[in-house]
């Protein structure tokens, strides 16, 4: 008897009269060796996968999310050993099974959407030939075959002029277009699981809702089993059927998602709830008064790329007041990067002016350019490529000290881990040697070593797990209260956005389209584009500590 996908009166689908699950894994352990030492990455975790079904696995980064998902595709590194434990696809075991064995699985049986599109496509092959080329290595089409069903799976993911995409290499594409390329390599051998890895963290809110009602359409017409693996718990919470709650390679909690995110019954599960600006929103910063004289103004800025076509910063106004925080956000593309660095002068205007505690910046020339831009510093959003991998920490956070003749005495340095809540012997420690949140904290007291009264801040917890997230927040937050620093928020994450926010300002094709006071732009949006972004935040219909302090499904 043939499963039957059903729908329940909440809208999540079940599977009615299946004998076994598409994906079990039982009491898995895996060990990594570095060095002597033996690290568990997974401490006898267990996991099943119904079809049509989509199971989010979450937790902070370490957990073993990702060596779970490895683990279950046979892409394990060399340090990793399978130690105990069995994986089991449509109830056959594979984690015995040799490479030629996984070749075979993978693609065929397995699809894999990987996090980031940019790393994950062949740069010197056209998109469309990367899709007919999973079709033929597993002898499903030939040749022109391959050609014709490569053309129809960029329109079931809803690219337009499939044809025209098909010719386009992936630099040629959006970060939206590219992940939809990927979701249709992992579709076209018709897999029974597709085990999607953070699938939509680097992608704005419209897109990653576009590239997620893309994927959920292909699921439910193929009854396809999904694993999703994300450190957003709204994204999770909104689309999966389940939660898997993973903590240092232990399930800690799992159920039904509404469950798990309103009754959870784990304490790191609650935390993890507790850190998530989607689930748990805070409150608006209140009002501030406006400075008589603005820290930084730009007026009129223009920028033009000719050789693209592009105009990506036209006629774009605003101002930032001292221990203020404005938001730019809007879509990739929308020229929010390109104003930024337009504002500190790492990118020449065509036009306008940039006006920093009364200089004018875009005039600035030399020695007066250097001296200005002691007094602005810029954290970007990846902390993995943003710190030299070869220096020590005390060495990077001094960098500028030296870079400017000032003294970098290590007292200077164990001040500033101080001030990002880091302990002084971290100093002594490499980049590799420190989570993503540690990492990040580096490169916000690397920025902080010249005592700057502006930061921009590009993406800067996007990279991140809710939990750290919500860290770096409350440190910019205590570091603006404490500095009067001035931020230049630029972030695709309206959730952050609202959190930390004094002011926000909507970007759309290098224009800006409404600028307002947070509570003001999120509770009456003006601009249809506006409204547009925000109806795309993910909404689960669950708010983690209801006013009446009960948890509460709406």
């Amino acid at each position: 008897m043939s499963d039957t996908i059903i729908e329940t009166a909440t809208g999540r689908r079940e599977t009615a009269g299946a004998d076994r699950p598409v994906l079990r894994v039982t009491d898995l352990r895996v060990d990594y060796r570095t060095g002597a030492r033996t690290v568990p990455a997974l401490r006898g975790a267990s996991i099943e996968v119904a079809r049509g079904e989509i199971v989010a696995l979450v937790g902070e980064s370490g957990s073993g999310k990702s060596t779970l998902a490895q683990a279950v595709i046979g892409l394990l590194g060399p340090a990793a050993q399978l130690a105990a434990g069995r994986i089991e696809l449509g109830g056959e075991r594979v984690d015995p099974a040799d490479e030629k064995s996984l070749r075979r699985l993978r693609g065929a049986r397995v699809g894999f959407v990987p996090q980031d599109p940019g790393l994950s496509l062949n740069p010197v092959r056209r998109v469309g030939d990367q899709i007919a080329e999973a079709l033929r290595v597993h002898r499903l089409a030939d040749r022109r075959g391959a050609a014709v069903r490569a053309l129809a799976l960029l329109a079931e993911v809803g690219l337009d002029r499939p044809a025209v995409r098909a010719r386009q290499y992936p630099h040629e594409l959006s970060g939206g277009q590219r992940q939809r390329v990927l979701i249709a390599i992992a579709l076209a051998c018709g897999p029974e699981l597709i085990i999607a890895d953070e699938p939509t963290s680097a992608l704005d809110a419209t897109v990653a809702r576009q590239v997620l009602d893309r994927l959920a359409e292909r699921i439910a017409a193929r009854g396809t089993a999904v694993l999703l693996i994300t450190h957003d718990l709204a994204v999770a919470a909104e689309r999966a059927d389940r939660l898997v709650v993973l903590e240092q390679g232990e399930v800690v909690e799992a159920g039904p998602a509404a469950q798990v995110l309103t009754r959870p019954a784990h304490p790191y599960t609650r935390r993890l709830l507790a850190a998530s600006p989607a689930l748990a929103p805070s409150g608006f910063r209140p009002p501030r008064p406006r400075a008589q004289a603005p820290l930084l103004s730009v007026e009129a800025l223009r920028k033009r790329f000719p050789a693209a076509g592009i105009t990506a910063v036209d006629a774009v106004s605003f101002s930032l007041d001292r221990g203020e925080t404005l938001a730019l956000v809007g879509e990739s593309g929308s020229g929010k990067s390109t104003t930024a660095r337009i504002a500190v002068r790492l990118t020449e205007a065509d036009g306008g002016t940039v006006t920093f505690d009364g200089h004018d910046l875009t005039r600035a020339r030399r020695g007066r350019l250097r001296a200005l831009r002691r007094r602005f510093q810029v954290v970007y959003q990846n902390p993995y490529s943003s710190l030299d991998p070869r220096w020590r920490v005390g060495e990077i956070i001094a960098e500028p000290l030296r870079a400017y003749g000032l003294p970098d005495r290590p007292a200077r340095v164990r001040e500033l881990l101080g001030q990002v809540a880091l302990p002084p012997d971290f100093a002594e420690r490499r980049p590799a040697e420190l989570s993503g949140g540690q990492r990040q904290r580096v490169a916000i007291a690397r920025a902080l070593a010249l005592r700057p009264e502006l930061l921009v801040l590009d993406e800067p917890v996007s990279a991140l797990d809710a939990s750290v997230q919500a860290q770096i927040l409350d440190l910019l937050d205590g570091l603006q209260r404490e500095l009067s620093l001035g931020y230049l928020f630029i972030s695709h994450d309206l959730a952050v956005v609202r959190q930390i926010s004094d002011r926000v300002a909507v970007m759309r094709h290098g224009r800006i389209v409404e600028t307002g006071p947070t509570a003001t732009l999120f509770t009456d949006p003006r601009d249809p584009y506006t409204r547009e972004l925000l109806a795309a935040i993910p909404d689960p219909g669950i708010r983690i500590g209801a006013p009446d302090g009960k948890d509460d499904l709406r």
